[in-house]
């Protein structure tokens, strides 16, 4: 059976190295991690997973990119996708962006940069136990 996948989703190599380095290490082998530069790349990602019958839980995905900015992205993807949890990780997002992916992506955290990795991974779980409910 293959393992569900986590989504990262930031135009910095560095930060999506980062996000994938902490999460490695706090959820080890229990999920696959997938980064993507864009949000074009990750949809494709995500409609790849989809078609591998590969389930998508998490997405995590930065507001300040090119192309198409994070909440536009997360409505995507709740659009496609509405069980997938979403967070935001921005250091830049301004509070109608946020209020928009809240009301329109079903949003369930907004990560500030530079994040906490504790804070990264509560807000993880406290995802996954609503998928749970």
């Amino acid at each position: 059976m293959p393992k569900p996948a986590i989504l990262c989703v930031d135009d910095d190599t560095v930060v999506l190295e980062s996000l994938k380095e902490q999460l490695k290490r706090r959820f080890g082998r229990r999920y696959s991690y997938e980064t993507a530069q864009s949000a074009a790349e990750a949809l494709e990602i995500l409609e790849e997973l989809d078609n591998d019958g590969i389930p998508i839980l998490l997405a995590i995905s930065d507001w300040l990119m090119p192309g198409m900015k994070g909440d536009e992205f997360l409505i995507e993807v709740h659009r496609k996708f509405p069980k997938v949890i979403k967070i935001m990780l921005t250091g830049q997002a301004d509070e109608e962006a946020i209020a928009r992916a809240k009301e329109q992506a079903n949003l369930h955290y907004c990560l500030r940069k530079p994040w906490d990795e504790n804070e990264l991974a509560e807000s993880i779980l406290s995802g996954l136990e609503m998928l749970d409910e």
